[in-house]
């Protein structure tokens, strides 16, 4: 078994409605984002002894993830005034993104994770929020 990892940035802002710290408040992140693949080499084609060709991966992640989340407010569906926010947003025809969930780096890491599974053999999500803080995502 490989493990190979490709290395994405994406900007975007949120907050969390309801937390005790100053992240109550709207704020961006410069987000960095590693997706790491594990899988068996390729027998076969352009990308024989590969596990995945590193610009297929590239081209999965910027259509599935970075095309919606860079430079978009992120928000909790299910929380009434993330979602006023993001309604004031779409009005004035700005990028905002739903999760199903809290916006919390262990949030978007699991989210990232699941919409990759059925793209890519996907085997770990390490997102980093800032540079000195980050959340690890893998299934066990």
């Amino acid at each position: 078994m490989y493990k190979i990892a490709k290395e994405f940035q994406f900007d975007a802002c949120h907050m969390l409605d309801g937390h005790k710290g100053k992240c109550h408040n709207l704020h961006g992140h410069t987000y960095r984002l590693i997706v790491e693949i594990s899988d068996q080499l390729r027998p076969h084609g352009s990308s024989k002894e590969m596990v995945m060709d590193f610009a297929d991966i590239k081209t999965i992640i910027n259509q599935s993830i970075i095309s919606q989340l860079d430079h978009a407010y992120l928000y909790d569906a299910s929380n009434s005034n993330e979602c006023k926010i993001a309604d004031l947003l779409q009005q004035m025809q700005r990028k905002v993104f739903a999760f199903p969930c809290r916006t919390t780096a262990e949030g978007i890491s699991r989210f990232i994770f699941n919409q990759l599974c059925d793209k890519l053999p996907v085997s770990k999500i390490t997102l980093w929020e800032t540079p000195t803080s980050y959340c690890e995502y893998q299934q066990s």
